[in-house]
């Protein structure tokens, strides 16, 4: 190898590039020491972005030693991946001059085995990596226990495996070393996200201010890391819970968060009067969806479209429901039929007050404020048939509707004596508690249904 690099600062390299991975770092210094022998197998573990291959890629490339990965994900089969296999090692040992010839053809493993013990021979160490192999497509049935003998039959040969959570032997083998690497906490992911802060203005600084480029150093170094810290408190510990998610929702939610300070409504060390100006964007779980629009665009989007999700009787059949169950049954008549009418009139002309003249001493809340009543399910179908601008299509079920809507917990049961089918016409109905007022009018909204003048006072 020449002027070998020491293991120090190979170390010290890797820790700079790969900051909170110190014991992961020194446990492969361990494994793959260039001047001792490795074990045939190793197993490489951890949940998905915990630096797991890119570490091990690292390690491998900076000590110089004879190494191939191969990436699982890319083979279709379980031939496929044999192949690939073959080319792979062969390619890398051309690579540095050594003559190779190699079937390119590999139909199972032990077809492996012989490529590999011709195309190694004569080497002292190679290092053979299959990343992601438990997610292999197609793979045969005795796979990872005869990759893991591989080192068996082909002397100087090292197999790692990287997995995300390997099963209780699954290699059917005892004694192989396993190096863990545990998901980043709260303090290490921020960390590793404030290393490298991004910037607050994309253009040139306001001509207004005194500002360089020093200064914005030093001001987007402090604002950067309370802003991460800010995101993983309020999303991190519940959606974004890997590195790569949270890392990508701070990047999203960024533009949108420092653009009162391009506009100059705030300074760049106002955190705390800019945090409480943009808690919406902490409080919606959409940016963890990839979209084509901006941040602020799709929340907006997001929330007008939160209840038109919904086939167009549904709509009406939730209307109606919540209509049951705000207004008493004895004013159904005043408010829906077709034959009645809204106000009673005085023979003189005029409208007729209940009470005898006198205005009511006893204050009434609103009916959206009171708990949904519950109704019978033949109430609901008279209600829907009313407030439905024309008839039922024959082709409709209103009924399975209807149980599609109490799946989703729109529409729940509240007793009765219907016995054992929820959709007799003796059972009880209420709507659930995601359905309020706000939900209904806007619901109503989006069919053109004025869902006010057929709510009781």
């Amino acid at each position: 190898m020449g002027l070998e690099m020491l293991p120090d600062e190979l170390i010290l390299i890797l820790r700079e590039q790969w900051p909170c991975r110190e014991a992961q770092i020194r446990q492969l210094s361990a494994v793959f020491s260039p001047h001792l022998p490795s074990p045939p197998t190793v197993v490489v573990h951890g949940a998905h972005a915990t630096a797991k291959s890119g570490l091990v890629k690292s390690y491998l490339e900076r000590s110089e030693l004879r190494h191939v990965i191969v990436s699982c994900k890319e083979c279709v089969t379980g031939r496929h991946l044999l192949e690939r296999t073959v080319a792979a090692v062969s390619g890398s040992l051309s690579d540095e001059g050594i003559d190779t010839v190699a079937n390119e053809r590999c139909e199972n493993l032990s077809a492996l085995t012989a490529q590999l013990q011709r195309l190694l021979r004569g080497i002292e160490k190679y290092i053979l990596v299959f990343d992601g192999i438990d997610r292999q497509r197609e793979p045969p049935p005795t796979l990872l226990p005869a990759l893991a003998r591989l080192a068996e039959h082909v002397p100087g040969l090292t197999t790692v495996l990287i997995v995300n959570h390997p099963g209780q032997r699954f290699l059917h083998a005892s004694g192989v070393p396993h190096l863990h690497f545990p998901p980043y906490s709260r303090n290490q992911s921020i960390h590793i996200l404030s290393r490298q802060p991004l910037d607050i203005f994309t253009i040139d600084f306001p001509s207004e201010l005194d500002y360089d480029d020093d200064t914005h150093a030093e001001d987007k170094a402090w604002l950067w890391p309370r802003f991460c810290a800010a995101v993983f408190d309020s999303l991190g510990q519940s959606c974004a819970r890997d590195y790569a998610s949270f890392r990508s929702v701070c990047h999203k939610l960024w533009p949108t968060f420092v653009s009162p300070i391009r506009k100059g409504d705030f300074g760049t060390r106002d955190f705390s009067r800019l945090l409480v100006a943009q808690r919406k964007l902490f409080q919606e779980e959409s940016v963890l969806l990839d979209s084509i629009l901006s941040p602020s665009a799709a929340v907006a989007t997001a929330k007008r479209s939160q209840a038109y999700n919904l086939p167009y009787y549904a709509k009406y059949i939730l209307i109606a429901a919540y209509l049951c169950s705000s207004n008493p049954a004895r004013l159904d008549q005043l408010y829906f039929s077709q034959t009645s009418e809204r106000k009673r009139r005085k023979k003189g002309g005029g409208t007729a007050r209940a009470g005898g003249g006198k205005p009511s001493q006893q204050r009434k809340l609103p009916r959206h404020l009171l708990a949904p009543s519950a109704f019978p399910l033949d109430r609901l179908l008279a209600v829907l048939h009313a407030i439905l601008p024309h008839d039922v299509r024959t082709s409709i079920d209103v009924y399975a509707q209807i149980a599609t809507l109490a799946s989703l917990r729109l529409l729940v049961r509240a007793g009765g004596f219907g016995g054992g089918d929820p959709l007799e016409a003796g059972g009880k109905w209420k709507v659930g508690p995601a359905v309020s007022w706000d939900f209904v009018k806007n619901l109503a909204g989006s069919v053109d249904f004025a869902s006010s003048d057929y709510l009781a006072q």
